[in-house]
C-alpha cells in the first residue's frame, strides 16, 4: 500500500470507471487486488494503462448484477492507480490498484466499450480538536484488536486480517488514515454491510467517520461474543454425541466381528421379553410394544430414546400380577398384634375382621384405614405388624410438607428428569400389588401453586376407583384396589372432607397411667436393654420406678418421651458396667432422681388447696389432653374487661359470655349487682406462651369469676369441660377421651362434663372410669353447685372484705 498520499499528483477530471462487483469496496491509501473479466471493466483498465493508470473504482448496489448500469452504481468511490497487472487467459487480468482519493461522480461522459466519468475530487472535512480525533482513533484501535482477538477463536481470520495489520495500525498516527483501513478490513467473517462500507466512504467528516465506525466495532463485538457461546456450547453438545456415535458403531464392528448380535436387535428382544414376562393387562402392553417400535426404529444416541427406556423399565418393573399371599390363620395374626402392642383393641379388631371376611371370600378390596391420633401412640409402628400378621409386605411414605401434586401421580414424560409419583414408586419398592402402604402425617399436606396433593389421593384412595390408577408419568391404569392403604395423622381438622370421606377412621386415644405401665415393662425396657448392650441380670427397673417417671418425668398421650427416658437410665448404667461393675442395679423410685435429676412435672391434685378464683379447665391438645388452670383477679377499677394468655377469639367470646352469665345470676351468687361499675376483671390462663382456642374453658371461666366475685373457694380436686351460653346452658365438647385421661393423670377425683357428652365415655378404659367420679350437667347452676366449696365462703368472704 502506498505510504504517504501523493498530493501534488494531479488527478484528471475525466477518467474510466470499473464497477467492483461482490460487495467490495477500496478505500484511499489501500492496495487491493482485483480480478477484471467483464468486456468494459476490461476495456476501461486497457485505457488506463495506456494513459496515467488511474481509474475510478466504484462499488455496485447489487452485488450480483452482472451487466450494472448508471444506476446500479454509488456516486462515491476512489481514484485508484494500477500499480502492477497480469494478464490471464480468457481476457480476464488481475490487477494490484492502490486506492489515492476520494471522489464524486458528476457525470457519465459514456458508458460503451466502457464507462467514462467526469469526477470531483473530495477532501476530508477535520472539524474537532486533535485531542478529540486523537481519542477517537485510540478507541477505534482498541475495539478492532479486542473484536480481532474475540475472533480467532471463532472463525479462521488469519487471512483476513494478518497479525502484523493489527499492529501496524497502532503506529499510524492519521486518523482518517486508520478509519479507512480499519472500514476496508472488515470482511468477513465479520457481520458488516456493504451499506456500512459504503456509509464509511462516503463520510467526508474524519470525527464523524471515527464515531460510526465505533459503534459498528460495538455492535460487532456484542455478536461476536454471543456467536462464541453458541460454538462452544453447540461444539461440546455435537462432540459428546459424535463420541458416542463413534464408540457404538466401533462396538457394533467388534460385535459383528465376532458374530454376536447387533445391539439394537438385543436390546428390542430383552425389552420384548420382559414385556412379555410382565403379566401386563392387554392394552397396556399394546401401549408398551408400540413404544418399543418407535425406540427399535430411532437412533440410540437420540434424547427421547433414553426417555422411552426409562419409560419401559418403569412399566416392566411394576408388579402387575405379582401379590403375596395372605396369612388368614385369625389366631397367628392375633398372637403378631399382641406381641408388637400393647392395647390398640380397635384398630387390632379392625385388621382381624379384614382376614375374616378374606377368608371367607376371596376377591375383596383392599379397606382405606385412618389412624389418627396424638404423637408416640403407635400410629406408624402398628402399619408394620399388621403387614407382618397378614404376611404382606410394608411400604412407607411421608407426606408431611408435600406441596406438590406431581410428588403423588407423578410428572408427565416430556418434563427433564420426570419420575412416577410415589404411590407408583413405593408398589414398585414392595415388588407386590397388595402390599400394606402406609400414607404417613397425612394431615400436614401443604397446598402451592404446585397443586393440591390431597386432591391428587383421591382416586387412589377410592374403593370404587383406584383399579385403574393413572399416573401422570405412566400414563396407562393400575390397579390399586389389593394395597391396603393406612393413612396417619395426629388430626383430622387438616384432611379435606372429600379425602376424609373415603376413609375409615379409627381414633388413638392416648395411653392411661396402667397401659403406659406394662408398655413400658412389656416392651420399652426390653427393647431399650437389648439396645444398650444389658442384659435382664445386669438391669432391673422396678414398677414403682416406672410409675414415677410416668408421673414426674412425662406428660404426653404417647410414650415416646416415657422411652427416652428409660433409654437414659440404659446408657447411665452402661457406663457403670463398662467400667467393670458386675452386680446387677436395680433402679427403684427413690433411685430415679440420681439418674433423671430433679422431677419435671408435679403430680397429683390440679391446686394444693381449694382457691379464690382458680378453676381447673380441662384441655385438649395435639399431643393428647391435659389440665391448666383458669385464673381471675378482681380489681378496683372501671369495668374492664382484661384477658390474657395468648387467647384465640373464640376463647375470648367465652370469657364475655361467662361474664354476662355471672352478671345476670349476682343476686342468687350474693355477689354486689353493680360490681362491674367500680371493678376491672382481669382473666388469666397460664402459660402465656401457648395459643389457646376453643369454646370449651367457658363453664371453668365462669366458675372462677363466680368464686372470684362471691369469695367462695373452687374445689381443688374438680376439673371441668364445657361450654356455656348467655343463658347458662352447658353445650358438648370434643376430646372427651383425651380430657378425661389428662384429669386422671393429674390425680384429679372429680369431673364436671356436658350431659351430652356422657356417650363418650364407653371408649375409656372401665379402671380409669371406676378411679374418676363424673358428674353430668345441663346448666351452670350446677356446675357451681358441684364446684364451689359453700362451707368455706363465710371465713374467706368475711377476710376479703375486711381487705
Amino acid at each position: 500500500m502506498p505510504e504517504e498520499k501523493e498530493e501534488e499528483r494531479k488527478i484528471p477530471s475525466e477518467l474510466p470507471l470499473i464497477p467492483l462487483r461482490r460487495g467490495t469496496v477500496i478505500f484511499p491509501n489501500i492496495l487491493a487486488p482485483l480480478e477484471i473479466g467483464r468486456p468494459r471493466s476490461y476495456k476501461a483498465i486497457e485505457e488506463a494503462v495506456n494513459k496515467d493508470k488511474l481509474v475510478v473504482l466504484v462499488a455496485q448496489k447489487d452485488p450480483d448484477e452482472e451487466d450494472p448500469g448508471p444506476e446500479d452504481l454509488y456516486d462515491i468511490g476512489v481514484v485508484g492507480e494500477i500499480v502492477r497487472m497480469l494478464p490471464l487467459p480468457n481476457n480476464t487480468v488481475r490487477a494490484l490498484i492502490g486506492g489515492v482519493k476520494r471522489v464524486k461522480i458528476e457525470e457519465f461522459l459514456q458508458t460503451d466499450p466502457y464507462f467514462l466519468v467526469r469526477i470531483k475530487e473530495l477532501e476530508d472535512i477535520v472539524d474537532a480538536s486533535p485531542e478529540e480525533l486523537e481519542a477517537s482513533r485510540r478507541l477505534v484501535i482498541s475495539l478492532f484488536e479486542q473484536l480481532w482477538r474475540m475472533s480467532r477463536n471463532i472463525s479462521p481470520v488469519a487471512e483476513t486480517i494478518p497479525p502484523e495489520l493489527v499492529g501496524e495500525i497502532k503506529t499510524i498516527t492519521d486518523p482518517s488514515r486508520v478509519a479507512d483501513l480499519i472500514a476496508y478490513y472488515l470482511g468477513p467473517p465479520y457481520s458488516i454491510t456493504l451499506e456500512d462500507k459504503q456509509s464509511l466512504l462516503a463520510t467526508l467528516s474524519v470525527k464523524e467517520r471515527l464515531e460510526k465506525l465505533a459503534t459498528i466495532l460495538r455492535k460487532e463485538l456484542v455478536v461476536q461474543e454471543i456467536e462464541g457461546k453458541i460454538k462452544s456450547k453447540v461444539e461440546k453438545e455435537i462432540g459428546e454425541s459424535q463420541r458416542e456415535f463413534i464408540l457404538r458403531e466401533r462396538l457394533k464392528a467388534l460385535q459383528e466381528e465376532l458374530g454376536m448380535k447387533e445391539e439394537g436387535v438385543s436390546e428390542y428382544e430383552e425389552y420384548k421379553k420382559k414385556i412379555e414376562a410382565a403379566g401386563m393387562p392387554e392394552e397396556v402392553k399394546e401401549k408398551a410394544m408400540k413404544e418399543l417400535d418407535r425406540l427399535s426404529k430411532m437412533p440410540s444416541i437420540a434424547p427421547e430414546a433414553a426417555v422411552i427406556r426409562t419409560w419401559l423399565d418403569w412399566l416392566v418393573e411394576l408388579p402387575w400380577n405379582k401379590r403375596t399371599e395372605d396369612n388368614l390363620d385369625i389366631e397367628y395374626a392375633r398372637k403378631v398384634l399382641d406381641e408388637d402392642h400393647y392395647g390398640l383393641k380397635k384398630v387390632k379388631e379392625r385388621v382381624l375382621e379384614f382376614l375374616a371376611v378374606r377368608k371367607l371370600k376371596e376377591k375383596t378390596k383392599g379397606p382405606i384405614l385412618a389412624f389418627i391420633g396424638p404423637p408416640g401412640v403407635g400410629k406408624t409402628s402398628i402399619g408394620r405388624s399388621i403387614a407382618r400378621a397378614m404376611g404382606r409386605k410394608f411400604v412407607r411414605i411421608s407426606l408431611g410438607g408435600v406441596r406438590d401434586e406431581a410428588e403423588i401421580r407423578g410428572h408427565r414424560r416430556t418434563y427433564v428428569g420426570a419420575l412416577p409419583g410415589r404411590i407408583i414408586q413405593g408398589i414398585r419398592t414392595a415388588g407386590t400389588k397388595n402390599p400394606v402402604f402406609m400414607l404417613d402425617e397425612i394431615d400436614k399436606i401443604g397446598i402451592d401453586f404446585r397443586g393440591d396433593p390431597s386432591s391428587a389421593l383421591l382416586e387412589a384412595l377410592d374403593p370404587e376407583q383406584n383399579y385403574a390408577f393413572s399416573d401422570h408419568y405412566l400414563e396407562v391404569p393400575f390397579d390399586l384396589s389389593e394395597v391396603m392403604f393406612i393413612c396417619t395423622g395426629n388430626v383430622l381438622d387438616t384432611v379435606p372432607p372429600a379425602l376424609q370421606d373415603r376413609m375409615e377412621v379409627i381414633e388413638f386415644p392416648g395411653y392411661t397411667e396402667e397401659e403406659k405401665l406394662n408398655i413400658a415393662k412389656y416392651f420399652l425396657v426390653p427393647k431399650q436393654r437389648n439396645e444398650h448392650g444389658l442384659r435382664e441380670d445386669m438391669l432391673e427397673i422396678t414398677d414403682d420406678a416406672l410409675m414415677r417417671i410416668i408421673r414426674e418425668y412425662t406428660r404426653e398421650a404417647g410414650v415416646r418421651n416415657l422411652e427416652r427416658e428409660i433409654a437414659n437410665i440404659c446408657r447411665k448404667v452402661a457406663v457403670k458396667v463398662a467400667e467393670g461393675k458386675t452386680e446387677k442395679t436395680i433402679v427403684d423410685a427413690e433411685a430415679i432422681p440420681d439418674y433423671l435429676g430433679v422431677p419435671r412435672y408435679r403430680y397429683g391434685v390440679a391446686e394444693k388447696e381449694d382457691e379464690i378464683g382458680v378453676a381447673t379447665a380441662l384441655v385438649w391438645t395435639p399431643v393428647g389432653g391435659d389440665t391448666t388452670s383458669v385464673e381471675v383477679a378482681v380489681l378496683k377499677g372501671k369495668g374492664e374487661l382484661i384477658l390474657t394468655g395468648r387467647l384465640g377469639e373464640v376463647m375470648k367470646e367465652s370469657a364475655k359470655a361467662a361474664l354476662s352469665y355471672i352478671r345476670s345470676r349476682a343476686k342468687q351468687l350474693g355477689i354486689d349487682e353493680r360490681f362491674q361499675e367500680k371493678t376491672d376483671i382481669h382473666i388469666h390462663v397460664p402459660e402465656g406462651s401457648i395459643p389457646k382456642d376453643g369454646p370449651s374453658a367457658g363453664i371453668t371461666i365462669a366458675c372462677a369469676l363466680a368464686s372470684a366475685l362471691s369469695g367462695i373457694p373452687v374445689r381443688k380436686d374438680v376439673a371441668m369441660t364445657g361450654e356455656i351460653t348467655l343463658r347458662g346452658k352447658v353445650l358438648p365438647v370434643g376430646g372427651v377421651k383425651e380430657k378425661v385421661l389428662a384429669a386422671h393423670r393429674a390425680g384429679i377425683k372429680t369431673v364436671i362434663l356436658p350431659k351430652e357428652n356422657q356417650k363418650d365415655l364407653t371408649e375409656i378404659s372401665p379402671k380409669v372410669l371406676e378411679e374418676l367420679n363424673f358428674k353430668f350437667v345441663e346448666h351452670m347452676d350446677e356446675v357451681l353447685e358441684i364446684a364451689l366449696a359453700r362451707e368455706k365462703a363465710p371465713a374467706l368472704a368475711s377476710r376479703g372484705d375486711e381487705e
